[in-house]
């Protein structure tokens, strides 16, 4: 998700906040909220985000956003909600059934749609929510008439469409298999270490394919290195663990110089709040002016 918003931020004008409203549907804790939303904004800035070109921001201080999620909850048909998976998988993984969580895709349209958004950078998984948004959309502009909001469209990088986790599923805090970009180095090292991985012995051929090891070292190492490690897999002769060792070198290397950027931020807290606010006012703004639109649209105004 860090890699495609920041190549963005030199293609147009990017909007890009931090989920909090959505990390409610989950998270309890209003300590670790905080702390989880301050340690994202560091990685975004650690990892390249440049606040000069880009508008960078928490949700939660953009309240408008939760209005027209209800101005496009009234148009929003329970079948076209019932349908979207992410909602099912989440249950089928245990969690708590609530209305937020059903109806997560309508906030996600009004977090779309509130800054006339053309191109939405997603993960595969989340291309159903994108196509929710164009249909509600639609909807609002046949209910009311005339052209109130654009057709956004999706931006899923093939390589990037689904990264895995450490069982092999998509990676999510959700879920618990997340490797974190920023974990010391005996941390980082111990989480590689855990990739779950089948029975296949050291001197068998294996298939690089499906492997997470591979799809992870593809993420951060050179091609020809990639190359290296899939054509051992396939002839056999080296272990999981030496392809796991070598995977943590890859992660170690490449974040490298984000880990010292971030170490420099941690220490100057009041510019990352100082970069959460300025965005924060230039969102209010383009967001105050889209709810007006629809507001006037709908006879509210």
């Amino acid at each position: 998700m860090m890699r495609p918003s920041i190549e963005w931020q030199d293609k147009g004008d990017a909007f890009y906040f931090i989920a909090d409203y959505h990390a409610l549907t989950t998270q309890r804790d209003p300590r670790k909220l905080r702390e989880d939303t301050r340690n994202v904004a560091i990685d975004f800035l650690a990892c390249g985000l440049d606040p000069a070109k880009v508008t960078f921001f928490k949700q939660s201080d953009v309240p408008q956003v939760t209005e027209l999620s209800w101005l496009l909850s009234v148009l929003a048909p329970m079948g076209l909600l019932e349908r979207c998976h992410a909602y099912k998988d989440a249950v089928a993984k245990g969690f708590s059934p609530s209305h937020g969580l059903f109806s997560y895709p309508v906030l996600m349209a009004a977090d779309i749609l509130i800054y006339d958004s053309d191109i939405v950078p997603v993960g595969k998984d989340q291309k159903q929510h994108v196509e929710v948004t164009r249909d509600l959309a639609v909807k609002m502009n046949e209910t009311y008439g005339g052209q109130i909001f654009k057709l956004p469209e999706e931006s899923i990088l093939p390589e990037l469409a689904t990264i895995p986790g450490l069982d092999g599923q998509k990676m999510s805090k959700s879920y618990n298999n997340t490797i974190e970009l920023f974990a010391d180095e005996k941390t980082l090292r111990k989480k590689i270490m855990s990739i779950q991985t089948d029975s296949t012995p050291v001197e068998a051929p294996k298939d690089p394919t499906n492997s997470t090891i591979v799809s992870l070292y593809k993420l951060f190492a050179s091609p020809a290195d990639v190359e290296v490690m899939e054509n051992e897999f396939r002839a056999g002769g080296v272990g999981y663990g030496e392809f796991k060792k070598r995977l943590f070198g890859a992660i170690w290397e490449y974040f490298a110089p984000m880990r010292a950027r971030r170490t420099e931020l941690e220490k100057d807290p009041a510019y990352v709040d100082k970069v959460l606010q300025t965005g924060a006012e230039r969102a209010s703004e383009v967001a105050s002016a889209t709810l007006l639109r629809v507001r006037k649209a709908m006879g509210l105004s």
